[in-house]
């Protein structure tokens, strides 16, 4: 369990971060937190609308933010390299695979369109927010508070 000083030495490590969840279900998310710890995902997207509402939790180069288990609790930092604003039509096959996720381009444009499908809508044109980043801290490592 995550307690409040744990959150509290993670803000003075990383000051600024932000903390978000990777997928749109337990499963997903557990399966990308995998893929970033294995070192095969090194990029992630979203709909541009997402951060519409909330501008500070856009991705920001050279920030840390913090990616949380699906209950919440917090499981790896990562380092924005880059951020692009892109549509999903012409997302390229190199940055797809930086996904980790899938094999090919179309395997990605075919899992990314029903994510988004769920997720509030789907239009090729759609803006995307394309970010690279490295994995700083697995947090799966870091000592707990509640532990002696």
């Amino acid at each position: 369990m995550t307690t409040p000083d744990q959150y509290e030495n993670l803000n003075d490590t990383y000051p600024g971060a932000g903390t978000f969840k990777f997928g749109d279900s337990q499963e997903l998310c557990d399966h990308l937190l995998s893929l970033v710890r294995s070192g095969k995902k090194t990029a992630t997207c979203e709909a541009l609308s997402v951060f519409e509402a909330e501008m500070e939790a856009m991705p920001a180069v050279g920030r840390c933010d913090i990616a949380t288990e699906w209950d919440g609790t917090p499981a790896v930092v990562i380092k924005t390299k880059s951020v692009e604003k892109i549509r999903f039509c012409d997302v390229t096959e190199q940055m797809a695979l930086a996904e980790g996720e899938n094999k090919t381009l179309a395997g990605w444009q075919r899992d990314h369109q029903a994510y988004f499908e769920r997720n509030g809508g789907f239009d090729p044109e759609m803006m995307l927010v394309f970010e690279h980043f490295e994995m700083v801290e697995d947090l799966g490592n870091r000592p707990r508070g509640d532990e002696t």
